[in-house]
């Protein structure tokens, strides 16, 4: 294998830290603005965030989780559970966004981000440590946005 091919198959590894930290960053700067912001100020970055969260989750449900399946069939529980993940998260997002909808309670919101962000970071060390060294290996000539969300 070349080095230009061995870079690009660990650039997906590395794309997928970044997007995760770029999401983590995202959601702390949400939760920040639950303490100290303008409520316009948190509903923008509310929305942002969740907009970002569901665009990589849709991301990899359509484009890296099938090509992770084809190339190790036997992950295909691990990405079941993943995709499980993506739904519950979604449904969380729901919640937060019907609240966006419904409240100018601050604190209401801040619950609503603190339950998303816990399942979210429970979600991205799960997939981190069982797909990263996968993601190394992984033959996928994809555009990392329609892989991974457009972050």
């Amino acid at each position: 294998m070349s080095e230009r091919e061995t870079t690009r198959l660990v650039a997906w590894s590395n794309e997928m830290r970044q997007v995760h930290e770029r999401l983590r960053e995202a959601l702390r700067l949400v939760q920040h603005s639950a303490d100290e912001s303008a409520l316009s100020d948190l509903l923008l970055y509310c929305r942002g965030f969740c907009t970002a969260l569901d665009g990589h989750h849709r991301g990899e449900d359509s484009t890296l989780f099938p090509a992770i399946g084809a190339a190790h069939p036997e992950l295909r529980p691990v990405l079941g559970r993943l995709e499980q993940d993506h739904s519950m998260i979604a449904y969380l997002i729901g919640g937060l966004t019907a609240a966006m909808d419904r409240t100018t309670d601050p604190g209401e919101l801040r619950t609503h981000v603190d339950g998303l962000g816990a399942v979210m970071e429970n979600h991205f060390r799960y997939e981190e440590r069982l797909l990263l060294t996968i993601l190394e290996t992984l033959s996928l000539d994809a555009d990392p946005a329609a892989a991974l969300g457009p972050l």
